[in-house]
């Protein structure tokens, strides 16, 4: 069985815990543990690989940074629960759709635990609640190892993401967990939602 390390690290600029992904994930042997980092990013909106300008629907002083992940244009602030997965998934024996299927039950199985209904969708990688998104999910995977992770909106400013198509969806609607009665603070679901995630892995 393999372990997994959870760090908290509050709110980090977005460019600072990239980079320290790329590094960790770079410098990392066959026998680094496996991490799992736990953040909040200030406002910022990022655009994946693939990402289309257009989605952008008009301009701000919020920053755009252009990512390594994959996906289209998405947006972080505080409020946001960001969980990073620094995994060797070549010594997982794990692919990339069992990990997304991981990473979607995680969220859905914390909804569950205050009695929210929530889907993932095969078409378009998150979690859903009633057709409006609370969760997003972003991977790069390099030398058989991933980061980036998944972004869980709990109790945030929700108005930016009007100003883009979410994942690159026209019209796509926004949830979060305030939103539907959910009152436990962030450092409560963070700590949830890494247990669930972990639980996850470890369930063949």
């Amino acid at each position: 069985m393999f372990t997994v390390t959870v760090k908290n690290m509050r709110i980090t600029e977005y460019l600072i815990a990239w980079q320290a992904m790329k590094d960790f994930t770079q410098q990392r042997t066959r026998e680094t543990t496996d991490e799992i980092w736990l953040l909040e990013h200030p406002p910022v909106y990022t655009q994946g690989i693939a990402g289309k300008p257009e989605h952008l629907l008009f301009p701000s002083d919020i920053p755009v940074i252009r990512t390594d992940r994959g996906g289209q244009i998405t947006y972080h602030a505080p409020g946001q629960i960001i969980m990073y997965l620094l995994l060797d998934l070549h010594r997982r024996q794990l692919g990339i759709r069992q990990l997304i299927r991981k990473m979607e039950g995680a969220v859905i199985d914390l909804l569950s635990e205050y009695d929210v209904a929530a889907q993932g969708n095969e078409n378009a990688p998150g979690v859903y609640v009633n057709g409006a998104k609370i969760a997003s999910l972003g991977l790069k995977i390099r030398h058989g190892a991933c980061y980036h992770g998944i972004a869980f909106n709990a109790d945030m400013d929700l108005t930016p993401f009007t100003a883009i198509n979410p994942c690159g969806y026209h019209g796509l609607r926004v949830t979060q967990a305030k939103d539907l009665g959910i009152l436990d603070n962030k450092k409560v679901l963070a700590a949830k939602l890494a247990q669930n995630f972990i639980a996850q892995l470890t369930d063949a």
